[in-house]
C-alpha cells in the first residue's frame, strides 16, 4: 500500500488532494471533486492514472458505514463490476482506497493507497460539506 499522508483542499476548484509526505518521482497522489451527483476521482501513480465517476451520494453512504476490519484489505466497493472503488477501514482510523479496472475474467488494474487517519478525517469533513443537490 501506498500512504498518502498529506491533504489538501483547493477553494478555488473545489478539489481535494491527497499526496505523499515522502518526495518521490512517482509522486503517487489521489484527487476528488464534486460534479453534480458524481465524485469524479484520478489516482494515479508516475505515468499510471485511474479515473472513477462513483455516485457521490453512495461514496458518502459507504463511508458512513464502513467498519474497521484489520484482517481484511477492502470490505466495500462503489462502481460497477468492471470498474470500482474498493474501500476499508482499519481500527487505526486509515483508509484504504483500491481503485480498480477490470479487465475481463483473466486480469485487472488496481493501485492501492493508504489514507493515514488524519487525511481519512480530513475527506469525511469534505463530504460533509459537499452541498446537497
Amino acid at each position: 500500500l501506498q500512504t498518502l499522508d498529506v491533504a489538501t483542499i483547493d477553494s478555488a476548484t473545489g478539489i481535494i488532494s491527497f499526496t505523499s509526505g515522502d518526495e518521490t518521482a512517482l509522486r503517487p497522489a489521489v484527487s476528488m471533486r464534486q460534479e453534480g451527483e458524481y465524485a469524479a476521482i484520478s489516482a494515479s501513480f508516475g505515468a499510471l492514472e485511474i479515473a472513477l465517476r462513483p455516485r457521490l451520494p453512495e461514496l458518502i453512504r459507504t463511508l458512513r458505514h464502513l467498519q474497521p476490519n484489520d484482517g481484511l484489505s477492502t470490505t466495500r466497493q462503489i462502481g460497477s463490476g468492471n470498474c470500482f472503488l474498493g474501500l476499508g477501514l482499519r481500527t487505526d482510523g486509515a483508509l484504504i482506497l483500491r481503485p480498480t479496472i477490470v479487465g475481463d475474467a483473466t486480469g485487472y488494474f488496481c493501485l492501492n493507497f493508504l489514507l493515514t487517519s488524519e487525511a481519512a478525517a480530513v475527506l469525511r469533513t469534505w463530504l460533509q460539506e459537499v452541498p446537497a443537490r
